[in-house]
């Protein structure tokens, strides 16, 4: 049908006027030529010359949008279509061949990455490769359903997860559909001179049948039909990933939280084995199930629960201290990400902390036996919440304590990273090159920053050269930004004992790290000439030094006052090194304190 049913696209015209080159009578070369025309008149190319002419939008979007996403290459022919692409600018007078071809050339790369890019494999593109690799002949439906009856299950790329190649699939046939649709459309709207692109009869039978042709005449031949048939198993669709629902609420919460899904979430210290997508169904099952009336207030709030203990590390939280943010409590910032104890054994019953633990959780002194006794109710009813979610095996609590099991830790981040956030496991950061790690590592906790920096570098056996690499990604990640300080500042949750004195001294060169190398070593009673250290490093060591939110601004005042009075040249030079270094910071810390940046 698929042979057929593309009429109009000029594919025996242009097969005849190219037919001179021998690499042109290659089956090969006219498949190429079938799909390249074919989508170049679905797309609307002009054919009144009874070609499809190219232009060089239409030329990029083939090369790195549609024929990764419909068209099935097997190894070695992948140069064939810039090929017919040449060839057929070079039908048409003016230069439409040269800019054709420079758009070949510039999107080359492109291309190839695109088509070879796990990320945009459909089930009919995957099956279609497998098959190839198999010995199937791809132009016969009878061997490509007996090699699908030989397949050994289901096999998946590396890396890639069911649900990804669902998601492409649908996403896919939604274009193709699109794409024939506006066709058939434009076509009797202003009927070309060479004929329509789909005829009435074609169009009658309905534009699923005639995408599902071109599937199979592009993959293989009667694969569709055996994936939504005997083989659908091979390729489930949308009703086979319920908990794309709850991986749509994290999705959400990861955007509340950072506002970017490429922002990457921090990896958990262990992931338990199991099946992360039944796992991923049982959670979901739990949250539906906590979206009744009889868990309220809190039942709506287990994605969230889910998303800022996965974005802690996985490290354990309070429910009190999470309780008493749900009541806007005063919650001392400084204590929101410090890792909880986990008991060894507690009653099954919740129980709010005693007030001593309750002033360390939230950091308010001031708190007594009657602000225990109410937040006693909120608790137990967070506590009921999150036992419905323990009870999957994926949520802990024990006492006051809660987070995710290494089996939960593996769910969330497959929940995450079928919706595209960046969710590395502990192996693929401590591979991330140090920029990348850096940036990522400024906007998490700082307890669980530490713990991966500390995994990175223990992972490079903590040589020089490794620090060396983590001191200047700290120097020069998102310098002359307003994250630079929050990115110097992971110095600090660097445990310095253990580096290699040489990569701190020649650190002390650094125009923003030097003073904090100075103190490392100065800490450790090594010797280290203060001299090296640049004006700049020093004033950003005395900058990050001063109080910037807590306490009465006059007595954080009165701290810049008494360091500016030891700074030579006294607050005006202070000032103007600090600004010069870091104006963001400096505009942050000092313009409260009424002092005017030069």
């Amino acid at each position: 049908m698929a042979e057929t049913v593309l009429t109009n696209t000029g594919l025996d015209r242009f097969l005849e006027l190219v037919g001179g080159a021998p690499e042109h009578h290659d089956p090969a070369f006219a498949r190429a030529a079938e799909a390249v025309l074919g989508l170049l008149a679905l797309r609307g190319a002009d054919r009144g010359t009874g070609l499809p002419e190219p232009t060089p939008e239409l030329t990029r979007q083939l090369l790195v949008e549609d024929l990764p996403s419909f068209v099935y290459v097997p190894p070695g022919e992948l140069a064939l279509y810039p090929a017919v692409l040449g060839a057929l600018a070079a039908r048409f007078d003016g230069d439409r061949a040269e800019r054709v071809a420079g758009v070949v050339a510039d999107a080359g790369t492109d291309f190839e990455r695109a088509m070879h890019d796990p990320g945009n494999l459909t089930w009919h593109r995957w099956y279609a490769s497998l098959l190839h690799t198999c010995g199937a002949d791809l132009t016969d439906p009878e061997d490509v359903r007996r090699r699908l009856a030989a397949l050994d299950g289901a096999p998946l790329p590396d890396g890639v997860r069911r649900a990804d190649l669902m998601g492409r699939t649908a996403l896919a046939d939604v274009l193709l559909t699109e794409a024939l649709t506006r066709a058939y459309v434009r076509d009797a709207e202003a009927p070309p001179p060479v004929g329509p692109l789909l005829t009435d009869h074609a169009v009658a039978t309905g534009i699923g049948r005639v995408a599902t042709a071109l599937q199979d005449r592009w993959t293989a031949a009667g694969l569709a039909e055996q994936l939504a048939g005997p083989y659908a198993h091979y390729a489930p669709g949308p009703d086979a990933f319920p908990h794309l629902v709850l991986a749509d609420a994290l999705l959400d919460e990861h955007l509340d939280h950072h506002g970017d899904p490429a922002a990457p979430v921090p990896p958990p210290p262990a992931i338990g084995p199991g099946s992360a997508e039944e796992d991923a169904d049982a959670l979901l099952a739990a949250v539906e199930e906590l979206a009744e009336e009889e868990f309220e207030p809190y039942g709506g709030e287990a994605p969230h629960l889910l998303y800022v203990v996965y974005q802690r590390g996985c490290s354990a939280e309070s429910v009190a201290r999470k309780a008493a943010e749900y009541e806007d409590w005063t919650v001392d910032p400084a204590l929101e990400d410090l890792p909880v104890p986990v008991p060894d054994d507690a009653p099954e019953a919740y129980a709010v902390p005693p007030v001593p633990e309750l002033v360390r959780l939230l950091g308010t002194p001031e708190l007594n036996e009657a602000d225990r006794a109410r937040l006693e109710g909120p608790a137990r009813d967070l506590a009921a919440v999150l036992d419905r979610l323990a009870a999957t095996g994926l949520v802990f609590r024990t006492g006051d304590a809660f987070g995710l099991t290494p089996r939960g830790a593996g769910a969330v981040r497959y929940l995450l990273g079928v919706r595209g956030v960046a969710a590395p496991d502990a192996a693929e950061a401590a591979a991330w090159p140090a920029p990348v790690l850096v940036a990522a590592a400024g906007s998490w906790p700082a307890p669980v920053a530490a713990r991966v920096l500390a995994d990175w570098l223990h992972a490079r056996v903590d040589t020089a050269h490794a620090w060396s690499r983590l001191l200047d990604a700290l120097g020069t990640v998102h310098a002359g930004t307003s994250e630079a300080a929050a990115t110097r500042g992971l110095f600090t949750v660097l445990d310095t004992t253990t580096a290699p004195p040489g990569a701190l001294r020649a650190a002390l060169r650094d125009p923003v790290l030097g003073a904090y190398a100075l103190r490392a070593l100065e800490d450790r009673g090594e010797e280290a000439d203060p001299v090296q250290v640049p004006t700049s490093a020093r004033a950003l060591h005395v900058l990050d030094a001063l109080p910037a939110k807590k306490g009465p601004l006059e007595s954080r005042r009165a701290a810049f006052d008494e360091t500016a009075a030891a700074w030579p040249g006294g607050s005006a030079a202070l000032v103007r090194a600090m600004a010069g270094a870091d104006r963001h910071e400096a505009e942050r810390v000092l313009g409260p304190l009424g002092i005017a940046l030069p």
